[in-house]
């Protein structure tokens, strides 16, 4: 039998540990790179690493109930929408529970990883100097790097990025404000939410250039994510059309709220998840407009021909996908934030490497993840091969028309997937495919003696 081949994960949030905790299962030597001094990547609130974009205030938007490893229930105490201290603890006692701290190294970034030409991996990194590995896991995540919008003009005022806010006193004081919050997603709402509070004495605006669903936590008193499946037997297209026949019977159209209307279908970009945005912007405690033209000093033109004076612009404006331990022209996403992956893991031509957790996954992250890592431990141990060159590229296409076909082509839609579909495909056909090809033509990964 070959021997076991030497893996390096980079990062130790929810993909780099999950994956840690497979391979550990299949008995594979792993070392886990981690730049920060605690685990839990963006859950890690105030992480020095600044990777982290928790505000103090954020609540997982995926209830408990889609959110739990399969292998590691999230405590029955634990609120519907829990904290993210609570999400931080139950990482940590992840971790605890199998025993994975030590197999990670900490304040270790790794500066720059280099495939070698006879295959494995030459790992520069920032504390113990150079290593050498058969294989490598990306766990670094894709929350981290901000995204600023691109408008014409200066604004003169402050301006951030969601990423840098944590409250209403840091980084900056925003209180007796008017401010403009730039995006529509999640954090954006959560954001102009608390600084609309009528005691902050805030005058605050939301611009959005696409509009956006808006979608209720709760349906008869239940999280409304309980609900919500997809079936791998109806088309999905079906199964779209019945979702969006019956979405005004849960949150109704954005406009009746004072929302512009939104340039796409229901589930035709990823769905804003809020109970009181709607609220807000019903009592005029926030109003809304359309995308931005451009900035002129303080004034900010939108595209409806109206203008107004900020103190403050806070872009939630989304993320890059970045890889800065590797040579741009190794391994990087588009201008587009596009990089195509076999199965939302594998690169065609690099038989080494796998990517963890580069998806937005609706509904569900965390069992997601957890999926991933139990095939990235597979294909480290042998057990799982990926078809040829040719065949990986042709699936990529497949499935991306598949899950991001019908979605508004915008950066933060290029690694969108459905969870329940992702998850049938893997466990019910791609890894027995896999499997009967490790078994005929071997594993992947060459092994080597490595000091």
């Amino acid at each position: 039998m070959a021997p076991a081949p030497t893996v390096a994960v980079i990062g130790a949030g929810i993909s780099g540990l999950t994956t840690l905790k497979m391979l550990d299962d299949y008995g594979i030597e792993a070392v886990g790179f981690e730049a920060s001094d605690r685990i839990g990547g963006n859950w890690a609130f105030d992480n020095p690493n600044g990777s982290s974009s928790a505000y103090r205030s954020l609540h997982i938007d995926t209830s408990k109930h889609q959110l739990s490893f399969r292998d590691f229930p999230m405590p029955e105490e634990f609120p519907d929408f829990p904290h993210h201290s609570q999400i931080k603890q139950y990482l940590d006692d992840y971790a605890e529970a199998f025993d994975l701290l030590r197999l990670i190294e900490f304040e270790n970034r790794v500066l720059h990883a280099e495939r070698l030409d006879g295959g494995g991996w030459e790992l520069t990194t920032e504390r113990t100097g150079t290593r050498r590995f058969d294989a490598l896991v990306v766990g670094n995540g894709h929350h981290w790097d901000p995204r600023f919008g691109d408008f014409p003009g200066e604004f003169t005022g402050e301006m951030i990025h969601s990423h840098a806010y944590v409250d209403p006193w840091d980084p900056l004081d925003l209180q007796d404000k008017r401010i403009l919050v730039v995006g529509l997603g999640n954090s954006a709402a959560d954001i102009a939410v608390e600084l609309s509070s009528k005691v902050m004495r805030n005058e605050v605006v939301i611009s959005t250039r696409s509009g956006a669903w808006i979608v209720p936590k709760y349906i008869a008193g239940k999280p409304a994510d309980k609900y919500f499946a997809t079936f791998p037997f109806l088309p999905y297209s079906w199964q779209r059309k019945a979702i969006q026949a019956m979405q005004p019977m849960s949150a109704g159209r954005p406009e009746s709220y004072g929302l512009p209307t939104p340039n796409h279908k229901f589930f035709e970009a990823h769905p804003t998840q809020s109970v009181e945005l709607p609220l807000r912007l019903g009592s005029g405690d926030i109003t809304a407009k359309g995308n931005i033209a451009r900035f002129d000093g303080r004034t900010v033109h939108f595209e409806d021909g109206t203008a107004q004076e900020f103190d403050v612009v806070i872009q939630a404006t989304g993320y890059n996908t970045s890889f800065p331990f590797f040579d741009p022209d190794f391994l990087s996403a588009d201008a587009h934030n596009h990089v195509p992956l076999y199965k939302r893991m594998f690169s065609p031509g690099i038989d080494d490497l796998v990517m963890v957790g580069f998806a937005q996954s609706t509904p569900t992250l965390f069992p997601f993840v957890e999926a991933q890592a139990r095939l990235a431990a597979a294909w480290a141990a042998g057990l799982y091969r990926t078809p040829g060159r040719a065949e990986m590229e042709q699936v990529i296409v497949a499935d991306e028309k598949k899950y991001i076909g019908h979605m508004l082509d915008t950066p933060r839609h290029q690694q969108q997937v459905d969870y329940f579909l992702y998850e049938h495909d893997l466990r019910t056909r791609e890894i027995p495919a896999g499997r009967e090809r490790a078994a005929r033509l071997g594993g992947m990964i060459r092994t080597a003696a490595h000091a």
